[in-house]
């Protein structure tokens, strides 16, 4: 079996010396075992049982104690101590914990809740508008502590356009039910073209909400629990939005104003910001199409000044080809294999 998983390890670009390092074993062993007709591992365990091994009875009582009602659901590290309060011993820290791993019962033992594993989402990939969205929910401080006015946004994440927006003072599925309604009736959403993803709050998950977007036709994506990672677009649109130098050091005196703030933000965001995730053009001029002569335009420029100076370039003008697909959450590259 080691010499198999070593020769193994050796066709897949490991050198046999790192190999056997990491093995243990040193390569003058497995020179010896291959000269053997059966390649055998030779290496032998002890004749005999640990004198200071616990007997079965002695077993038997730590196991008792481990899976009891009241340690059951703790581990060796935190019985221990307990019962050298108690004036108890029975075995070391980790005579238990080899007991619980020989029972299988290491991580949980009776009605212990078992870890979820949180899957990535599924990526998502955009080739053009209205694919693919990503909404949230951010909070803007109103001029009473504790007080927020709740600012939902939907922004398309090919390209990058803010495609509905709503200030409310409370954060629940109905306000955001009806925004993204709306938003999809102006962008003349049909049935099964949109992806719309957010991430795990209440609001994303209310029961008016899917209803109103099963019956547009619209799937649903979410981000992992805790992960803004999840919903990248959406989280830098939020920091853009508070980072502009409009934006109020201050609260917001009243709803009127947040919602004034947002229409001229929005303008700008939409119609002057120049998108670096998108080459440098406008989000409403990517969403319109007008992209499609921007970019040759901005070409044709740079080839002309290269021809003019061409002692000024020393490699290609810069890209100006337009970004095709924008991908949500893309599958991590696989890693390269790295030589032992």
């Amino acid at each position: 079996m080691i010499t198999k998983l070593l020769t193994d390890a050796v066709a897949a670009g490991a050198t046999q010396a790192g190999a056997c390092h990491v093995l243990g074993i040193s390569e003058t062993t497995i020179q010896d075992w291959r000269k053997r007709p059966d390649g055998a591992d030779r290496r032998k365990g002890p004749k005999q049982p640990p004198k200071n091994k616990l007997t079965a009875a002695e077993q038997q009582e730590v196991r008792a104690l481990l899976t009891s009602p009241e340690f059951r659901d703790l581990p060796p590290s935190q019985i221990v101590p307990r019962l050298a309060d108690r004036g108890i011993y029975l075995a070391s820290e980790s005579t238990m914990y080899r007991i619980l791993r020989a029972e299988k019962m290491q991580h949980h033992r009776g009605a212990s809740r078992a870890p979820t594993k949180r899957h990535r989402p599924r990526e998502l990939r955009a080739t053009g508008k209205n694919q693919v969205w990503s909404w949230d929910i951010t909070y803007l401080r109103s001029d009473v502590k504790g007080i927020f006015y709740y600012l939902y946004v939907a922004i398309d994440v090919w390209s990058r356009k803010i495609v509905g927006w709503v200030i409310e003072e409370t954060e629940n599925a109905e306000h955001a039910s009806r925004f993204l309604a709306a938003a999809c009736a102006r962008e003349g959403v049909s049935w099964a073209q949109l992806v719309l993803h957010a991430d795990n709050g209440s609001p994303m998950k209310g029961s008016s909400l899917i209803s109103t977007l099963q019956s547009l036709g619209v799937a649903m994506s979410f981000s992992r629990p805790s992960v803004s990672n999840d919903n990248a677009i959406s989280e830098a649109a939020f920091r853009t939005l508070k980072y502009r130098p409009e934006f109020p050091s201050g609260p917001f005196l009243s709803i009127a104003q947040a919602r004034a703030w947002m229409v001229q933000f929005t303008r700008w965001y939409n119609t002057e910001h120049c998108h670096s995730g998108i080459r440098f053009v406008t989000p409403e001029a990517r969403h319109d199409g007008r992209e499609a002569s921007l970019l040759p335009q901005r070409k044709r420029l740079y080839e002309k000044a290269r021809a003019a100076h061409p002692e000024r370039w020393t490699g290609a003008t810069r890209n100006w080809s337009p970004i095709e697909a924008v991908t949500l959450n893309p599958e991590p590259e696989p890693r390269a294999k790295n030589p032992a």
